[in-house]
């Protein structure tokens, strides 16, 4: 297993060469990454230069965003490993920077990971607040309640939809255009949950409190209203059983095939 701490080494001297080859953007890069003595510093500064407004400044969401990390550090160990999930499985991502600083679908997810916080820490006006930004700025939408796992990656990300009550297992790939959404108008558990190493092609759509399962794969446009079992394919609106992915986890190949 990779060791998630050298990851920050690695992004900050390439920041370094970055800001060598362009020289427009180094003031941002010594900004955003150089100028930072640690990647919990990094993250927060950066989020909170994305996020911050007229009426919320940046200086603020990073002092809040600072402390977060410091009271709960597995978010900045979910952030090293998302930034590890899109160098491995994206092939346009060719260093650590890249997702860290322009990819909208990890930005996203790691605003997501604050508002979370924050949310289950009774502040939910602040929350709400990260997550209206975040769909104004990105065309994503994740609510605060929803529960993420580490090592995912959103490729694109525009469209992207994860309700209150979704679960997002560890190791999962999603594409734009997903929707995770609920059914009814209940206050119970009426969203996904999406197990781990699970991959979701673009377009599909998941509704209701129902499970798929590990390993599995969801074909592009699926519309998917009954629970999943694990290590299958399902495509097609309703979506079936279609095969089995050859893979463990299909979110680490990212290969769209429908298998037979």
């Amino acid at each position: 297993m990779k060791n998630l701490q050298s990851i920050w080494p690695q992004m900050h001297s390439q920041a370094v060469s970055m800001a060598s080859d362009e020289l427009m953007l180094t003031s941002f890069y010594h900004n955003h990454v150089i100028n930072h003595d640690s990647f919990e510093s990094a993250l927060a500064f950066h989020i909170a230069a994305q996020l911050g407004s007229e009426t919320v400044s940046e200086q603020m969401l990073n002092e809040l965003f600072t402390e977060v990390l410091e009271a709960d550090p597995i978010l900045a160990q979910a952030a090293l490993a998302d930034v590890d999930a899109y160098f491995e499985r994206d092939p346009a991502c060719d260093n650590y920077c890249r997702p860290f600083l322009f990819f909208k679908g990890y930005l996203a997810i790691q605003a997501q990971r604050f508002s979370h916080y924050l949310w289950r820490n009774h502040r939910k006006s602040i929350a709400r607040y990260i997550q209206h930004s975040v769909s104004v700025l990105c065309c994503v939408d994740i609510h605060p309640a929803a529960k993420l796992g580490q090592g995912l990656m959103v490729d694109h990300a525009t469209g992207l939809v994860i309700g209150e009550t979704a679960e997002v297992g560890d190791n999962v790939s999603l594409l734009h255009g997903v929707t995770l959404g609920g059914t009814g108008n209940g206050t119970s558990k009426r969203h996904p949950s999406i197990g781990e190493g699970v991959l979701i092609s673009a377009g599909a759509k998941i509704f209701g409190d129902i499970t798929v399962g590990a390993g599995s794969k969801v074909g592009a446009g699926s519309v998917v209203l009954e629970s999943v079992p694990s290590h299958v394919t399902v495509a097609g609106v309703p979506a079936k059983v279609v095969g089995r992915p050859a893979e463990k986890n299909p979110s680490l190949s990212m290969d769209q095939k429908i298998d037979s």
